[in-house]
């Protein structure tokens, strides 16, 4: 089935507009119920799924973010005592992020106001049809925009 150009174009207007708002009423819930930022909870993912501490440029590869973005955002997490910045045991020179216990139980507590907000807005709103077209469409898109 083809898509006239004001079809598709309304239909990515649709898309930005949901995307802003769910993004930012899950961010809003977020740190409410945990008092963690959306950028504390993506950083705490990341090196929650990791089975050992990461380097910053791997963490910030993972997280498609910006060096000096990350180098912030780990200061303000040390600070608060929810990471650790050491030096890499391997070479001596670079720096390895691990999850403080505080830095994990935070994640915890973050991770289940996230999937409750995710399954509120999404997961309970679509149909199981819907659901495997979303996850269709995710992964068809994905491989186009790796560099």
């Amino acid at each position: 089935m083809e898509h006239t150009d004001a079809t598709a174009l309304q239909a990515w207007d649709s898309y930005q507009r949901m995307r802003a708002r769910l993004a930012a009423r899950i961010a809003r819930e977020l740190t409410a119920a945990s008092g963690l930022s959306e950028a504390d909870y993506e950083i705490l993912g990341a090196l929650s799924r990791s089975d050992a501490p990461l380097r910053p440029v791997a963490l910030g590869c993972d997280l498609e973010w910006e060096k000096s973005r990350l180098s912030h955002q780990l200061r303000r997490m040390e600070q608060r005592g929810l990471i650790t910045r050491d030096t890499c045991i391997e070479d001596g020179r670079g720096q390895e992020i691990a999850l403080t216990q505080a830095g994990r139980a935070a994640h915890a507590k973050a991770k289940t106001a996230y999937d409750e907000a995710v399954c509120r807005y999404v997961t309970k709103t679509l149909s199981d049809e819907q659901i495997t077209q979303l996850h269709g469409i995710a992964e068809t898109v994905l491989p186009h925009l790796d560099d």
